[in-house]
């Protein structure tokens, strides 16, 4: 008799804190990734904001006005304009942000063989999870008492670990005013923004319903948004920047802390009766690859390299500075 009880409640409406939290913070990370992406690039694509070009144009035209005589204004003036329109411009935050969606949805188009390989891998990985769904729901079950509610009340808590990594990664950076930091930073928010907007819209397309709604791993395109695992999948991409990016010379201290706390937030998802486990290892591979395309866009954006002219005794010397990774 108590098992149609839970059965019963299975086919209920979804709570209204699980349907509205995580759509919530990924639009919340979309607005902070903006500004952010802007700040964090503007050194890297060479170029002034608006505001500093508009300060500049005065000074550049000063030659010109301090001509008095002008044989030919006509011709002059196309001469004098020329500067201002070959002058570089800071593209918008906002046509940033578009243009990283951009880049990550057709990213599969650039893929090389070893991007297959791993997205094989991730493919297969998920395919294996899947055989063991029940097997690792009931091992939670035997420990711990949960039931088939369609809710998911450790939601905001599950998130904490990883909200946790990137405020520290990017409050770190300002207090010491560490640009590097602050791009580490800027490609966990891009990472998390553009996996977990994926993983919302991929879980509304499979319709999978979580242990929380149905006693069957099977259920699929039944209303249910479990697959992928959206904590899952931010805490991966948070926590694998965080994991390769960086001095190598703490890289073990760097992977244990985001791989360890990637790791954690999936064991909780499960441990909270959330999600299976197919839907945490999709929500890590998601993650982790989100937070490589990230983590390259960083790299090409930074400049290759630094020439710089000094005089020295009885000539001039020329340096070319490359910033190894």
């Amino acid at each position: 008799m108590q098992y149609k009880v839970l059965c019963r409640h299975a086919h209920e409406a979804p709570s209204a804190r699980s349907t509205w939290l995580i759509p919530a913070i990924a639009a919340a990370c979309l607005c902070l990734c903006v500004p952010l992406g802007a700040r964090a690039q503007t050194q890297n694509e060479g170029c002034a904001p608006p505001s500093e070009l508009a300060a500049q144009q005065p000074d550049e035209q000063q030659p010109d006005e301090q001509q008095p005589t002008t044989p030919e204004p006509a011709e002059q003036q196309p001469g004098a304009e020329q500067p201002d329109e070959q002058q570089p411009s800071c593209p918008t935050p906002l046509a940033r942000a578009l243009g990283a969606i951009e880049a990550y949805v057709t990213a599969p188009a650039r893929w090389d063989r070893a991007d297959w390989l791993y997205f094989g891998g991730a493919v297969a990985a998920i395919g294996v999870a899947s055989h063991f769904d029940s097997t690792v729901r009931t091992d939670f079950a035997d420990h711990s008492p949960v039931s088939v509610n369609a809710g998911s009340p450790d939601s905001l808590k599950d998130a904490l670990p990883a909200a946790a990594l990137f405020l520290g990664t990017w409050g770190y950076a300002n207090l010491i005013d560490d640009e590097d930091g602050r791009r580490e930073a800027h490609a966990m928010l891009e990472a998390s923004s553009l996996s977990v907007g994926t993983a919302i819209a991929l879980s509304y397309i499979a319709g999978r319903e979580g242990p929380n709604q149905s006693t069957s791993p099977g259920h699929w395109r039944a209303g249910g948004t479990s697959f992928p695992s959206e904590h899952a999948t931010a805490a991966f991409a948070i926590g694998t920047v965080l994991a390769e990016s960086g001095n190598s010379r703490y890289r073990w201290i760097r992977r244990v802390l985001g791989y360890g706390v990637a790791g954690f937030t999936a064991y909780e998802r499960l441990d909270h009766n959330a999600h299976w486990l197919s839907d945490t290892v999709a929500g890590a591979a998601l993650g982790a690859a989100s937070a490589r395309f990230a983590m390259n866009r960083e790299r090409e954006a930074e400049p290759q390299g630094t020439l710089a002219v000094a005089p020295i005794n009885r000539g001039v010397m020329m340096t070319y500075t490359v910033k190894l990774h």
